[in-house]
């Protein structure tokens, strides 16, 4: 790993850059342009690998691409007008931002910021320009953040300051999927007391809705995945009953629908297949059953249900970010976890060596993974990288494809 050299406000440094879709991320040196007004430049510690990272790889458009979302570093710089953070600070890394002014950040009934909402074309939100290049060539961002460098450059409106006593390598996971999945439970279903709840798809998702629901105190929470190797691990973050589909000869939705004595009062899709989506509705209970879809769909994004689903009384809700308003809310999500009110560390399945990037990759596309935690050994100190360690229920973990509420 080389030491960043500074030149002129330029940090020239090491980041994996994506150069087509589906190939392999190569290590570069990348220039790292200044923070402009209302940015900052971040030292990131630790990133964690997500799906749509993987789905936005293996099918974008928009390359050479600097991939990674999930993040949590120390502010190096900051621009002009920036007053909310300073040199030194600890920050999380924000996919979708929070200007505070528009009329979605005004609203109770959204988290989908007009002005820093989900970044779709690769650059920044201020200018339309990039911070990255090499050799004068533009490399394009992913999702405002681009957190597969050693040093990227962020909208202030796009990270939260966090206490310097928290674990940066651990909430770095807080920044998507386990926030994506407490807050689908919480807010966007807001799940009562003594309910029936289904969860397809039992990746970092579905186990962090699992959880939710379980802090809410519902009284079934039926896990339905293909990998048995899923059922001890659901137990861990609160799943009641583990289906697996392949021990069946009817289908899931008559399996769930006896289970339940009529269908459940929640189902949440978690797997990021639109056709899922009819199944989790056909899994629910007429009258008020909520259909909750949080997943990424790698192919065919249309949704076709029978509307007769919809008249006999189905809701079907869609979650980005579990409604949190990121910057307002995330906060305590931070402070629950050093409560030990949730389960974070757990979802660790994989540290790893930000030169390994790769191996990330392969083992999230292999499904062996729930988190895999990239880390910047010089920037770590004290905390011991270089190999495969394991910090959740065991050392590794098998899962369906998973995603998160993100679009990508």
């Amino acid at each position: 790993m080389s030491v960043p050299i500074n030149h002129p406000n330029i940090i020239t440094c090491k980041a994996a850059v994506a150069w087509g879709a589906g190939q392999e991320l190569v290590m570069e040196e990348v220039q790292v342009s200044p923070p402009q007004p209302q940015e900052i430049r971040i030292k990131v510690v630790s990133t964690s690998l997500c799906r749509s990272d993987i789905t936005a790889w293996e099918s974008g458009s928009i390359f050479p691409r600097i991939f990674g979302h999930e993040a949590a570093g120390i502010v190096e710089s900051v621009g002009k007008n920036v007053t909310e953070f300073a040199e030194g600070d600890h920050v999380l890394t924000l996919f979708i931002g929070e200007c505070g002014k528009c009329r979605h950040c005004a609203s109770a009934k959204s988290n989908i910021c007009q002005e820093l909402g989900l970044e779709r074309r690769g650059v920044m939100h201020s200018d339309q320009g990039t911070r990255f290049s090499i050799k004068g060539k533009p490399i394009y961002h992913y999702c405002g953040v681009s957190s597969f460098s050693e040093y990227t450059v962020v909208h202030s409106g796009c990270a939260v300051k966090v206490s310097p006593t928290v674990p940066l390598e651990k909430i770095c996971v807080l920044s998507c999927g386990v926030a994506a999945g407490l807050g689908a439970a919480w807010n966007v279903a807001n799940i009562s007391k003594g309910s029936t709840v289904i969860i397809f798809g039992l990746g970092t998702v579905g186990l962090s809705v699992a959880q939710g629901a379980k802090r809410r105190g519902a009284a079934q929470i039926i896990g339905v995945d293909t990998n048995l190797e899923k059922c001890k691990k659901a137990k861990v973050f609160g799943v009641t009953e583990f289906v697996n589909p392949n021990d069946y000869n009817e289908s899931i939705q008559q399996v769930i629908n006896q289970i339940t004595s009529g269908g459940a009062d929640y189902s949440f899709e978690c797997i990021g297949d639109t056709g899922m989506i009819t199944t989790a509705l056909q899994s629910c209970c007429e009258g008020w059953g909520l259909t909750v879809t949080l997943g990424v769909p790698k192919a065919k994004p249309q949704i076709a249900a029978h509307y007769g689903l919809l008249l006999s009384g189905r809701t079907l809700k869609g979650s980005l970010f579990g409604g949190w308003k990121p910057k307002s809310d995330l906060p305590s999500l931070v402070e629950m976890y050093m409560k030990k009110e949730i389960h974070v560390d757990e979802f660790i399945t994989h540290n790893l060596p930000f030169e390994e990037v790769n191996k990330a990759f392969h083992l999230m596309r292999e499904g062996k993974c729930l988190r895999c935690v990239l880390h910047m050994p010089q920037f770590l100190s004290g905390f011991q990288v270089g190999k495969d360690l394991s910090s959740g229920p065991s050392g590794s973990c098998q899962e369906m494809d998973e995603s998160n509420s993100m679009s990508s």
